[in-house]
């Protein structure tokens, strides 16, 4: 499902314009960004929690090359998945 289908989606379940749900929708995506950037979890219970996790630097090989690089240490975003969620997939 891509993003128009989605927010298409939305605005019918919740009886919005295509607009209003795009608005919507942008202000949530920008809101769990920021909370992120500053370090912080963003949960919603029954459906899973957004975190960040620190990557450690590490030695890496190129294929083609055989060449040894080193990758620096970063922040990766992390997705836990709750029960309700996993139980209404599975």
């Amino acid at each position: 499902m891509k993003k128009a289908e989605f927010i298409e989606a939305v605005a019918d379940k919740a009886g919005l314009s295509k607009k209003d749900a795009n608005e919507a929708l942008n202000a949530i995506l920008e809101t769990i960004t920021e909370a992120l950037k500053d370090g912080k979890t963003v949960s919603f219970i029954g459906f899973g929690s957004f975190s960040t996790v620190k990557r450690a630097a590490r030695e890496a090989r190129v294929p083609l090359t055989g060449k040894t690089v080193t990758i620096p240490e970063r922040n990766a975003v992390k997705f836990k998945v709750g029960k309700s969620l996993k139980d209404a997939v599975a």
